[in-house]
């Protein structure tokens, strides 16, 4: 179990302050996770709540030459045949994709990256598939349940039990939406079966705190953007 001393909640004051400290680099170092702080980060994250206790996460943790190996084979089949992806890649209309662009926005102007050098561009992209250089990574994918859409649901309550964990532990995690739009590469390489269907993939260790990427806030709306209250005296937004 982790030591109250070693143990980096402590040093945020408050439960509210450690999670909205989270975020999630773009950089590592190739430190790699200890065997048994990733046993512990499992367990946290397998307490998440799902739909009726169905508990439909998949979990496929990759390091090592494994780990190097698909990400040489996800960089090739991207630059062969762009992306593949299971679930639509399409953010609607309205705030919601225009929040994205400000993000990238934010991460090129870190990086020196022109709006006009597609080249540089492309090459942050592939940042992604080679996991931002963390030296382990965690595959998550939901089986076929219906639309999957309860599924993925219950898939992000693991996601973030993982993620704080991570961070409580002293290490890091960034969710990469681009591993999950390279389907069928990394059921090929890894031998998954094709019912399974990525939502995500997780980098995860030690963050290099000197790359311009490593602290992005992308910052959040104010509560009256994602939040309507109904029947609640005094509550403000």
């Amino acid at each position: 179990m982790l030591s109250e001393e070693n143990n980096s909640f402590s040093g945020f004051g408050s439960f509210s302050g450690f999670v909205r400290a989270r975020h999630s680099p773009r950089a590592y170092l190739p430190d790699v996770v200890p065997a048994e702080v990733i046993r512990e980060v499992l367990l946290d994250a397998q307490s998440a709540p799902s739909n009726s206790n169905t508990q439909p996460w998949n979990v496929h943790l990759v390091g090592g030459t494994a780990l190097r190996e698909l990400s040489a084979e996800l960089i090739a089949d991207f630059d062969d045949h762009g992306i593949t992806p299971d679930f639509t890649t399409d953010y609607g209309s309205g705030p919601h994709p225009q929040r994205s662009v400000e993000l990238a926005k934010k991460m090129y102007g870190l990086m020196g990256i022109a709006r006009e050098d597609k080249e540089a561009r492309t090459e942050f992209v592939r940042e992604n598939l080679r996991f931002f250089g963390a030296p382990q990574a965690a595959l998550l994918y939901v089986p076929a349940m219906g639309d999957r859409v309860r599924a993925a649901f219950d898939l992000g309550t693991y996601v973030e039990n993982f993620l704080l964990s991570l961070r409580a532990h002293g290490y890091a995690g960034s969710p990469i939406g681009m591993v999950s739009l390279m389907e069928p590469t990394t059921r090929r390489v890894l031998g998954i079966d094709a019912d399974q269907k990525m939502v995500l993939a997780l980098a995860f260790g030690r963050p290099d705190d000197t790359s311009p990427v490593a602290n992005v806030q992308p910052g959040r709306v104010p509560l009256a953007e994602s939040v309507t209250v109904h029947g609640i005296e005094g509550l403000e937004l």
